[in-house]
């Protein structure tokens, strides 16, 4: 089976773990995910299967949106309730402050990773290097907060709930650890679900047990999304011999193309409607090049 799963990732399990999962429940030779969620998060994993997988780079959109919850007066060493504990600080702010500090997050801002992350330092990753007692210096990269609100506000137990929507390589954990610090009295993330990804929402996707009944009724392609789908170039149909050449790598001529008039990316189908790849068309060469195909890479 090939295409985009749209998965509700349970807790407790690494991104990569559910990919796996997934690739056994449906039979795939492959499969990947599109973005990292922690093991304690939950929501949306965009899971790529069977070739499907070569076409996560071209995906257009990247975005992401979050629900987070955390705690002011605390700070751990992971940056949420599942490390151990740093520090405690006494809270003397509320709501209209914590509002009022929002502001600052939104926009374009500078982010350090965390050390408990999948990001790698001379080929390690680095929450590997955190688990040994080893921290090591990490540049701070920009990211862009496209919108941050309060969700939620518990006073009394200084717990906060926050939405968030973001670039991708946002640390929804070093966001919340830097509000606390601005707010002078520390912060960790108590829980988080990805309610977007990849123009995907929560309310499209299904957990595994959902699948394990598709499974038992011989349905789960029902919840496969067609790899072009996620894509959503502008859609391109060739002739045979075209079809074929494309799919050996080879680049087609745009003159003899109806439809690509225009630099940039394309859907490639062949006549009977078989998802190809993806083209890149080249006005200037006059031509339209493999960017992508379901049976091999083009060169470069």
């Amino acid at each position: 089976m090939t295409g985009f799963l749209i998965l509700d990732k349970p807790a407790g399990m690494t991104s990569f773990v559910a990919a796996a999962k997934c690739r056994r429940l449906f039979g795939a030779k492959k499969a990947g995910h599109t973005g990292t969620l922690d093991p304690m998060a939950t929501g949306v994993l965009v899971v790529a299967l069977g070739g499907a997988s070569r076409f996560i780079e071209l995906l257009p959109c990247h975005d992401k949106a979050y629900r987070a919850s955390l705690r002011l007066g605390e700070t751990t060493d992971t940056l949420d309730v599942t490390g151990t504990v740093l520090t405690r600080s006494p809270v003397r702010c509320g709501k209209a402050e914590v509002e009022a500090a929002l502001d600052r997050f939104r926009g374009e801002i500078m982010q350090v990773p965390p050390m408990y992350s999948a990001l790698q330092k001379d080929g390690v990753r680095l929450y590997t290097l955190a688990r040994q007692g080893i921290d090591v210096p990490r540049e701070a990269r920009p990211v862009t907060i496209r919108s941050l609100t309060l969700a939620a506000a518990d006073e009394a137990a200084h717990t906060y709930t926050l939405d968030v929507a973001c670039s991708a390589g946002t640390y929804v954990r070093s966001l919340v650890a830097d509000l606390g610090k601005a707010l002078g009295c520390g912060a960790v993330m108590t829980a988080l679900r990805r309610t977007e990804a990849n123009g995907c929402s929560a309310a499209q996707s299904v957990t595994f047990e959902q699948l394990e009944m598709l499974k038992t009724q011989d349905a789960l392609q029902t919840v496969l999304r067609p790899t072009q789908a996620l894509l959503g170039f502008s859609p391109l149909t060739v002739t045979e011999a075209q079809a074929v050449r494309f799919s050996n790598g080879g680049e087609l001529n745009l003159d003899r193309l109806r439809g690509a008039n225009e630099d940039g990316l394309y859907c490639v189908f062949a006549p009977d409607g078989a998802f190809l790849g993806v083209g890149e068309a080249q006005t200037e060469t006059g031509v339209l090049r493999v960017r992508k195909n379901m049976t091999k890479e083009a060169a470069g």
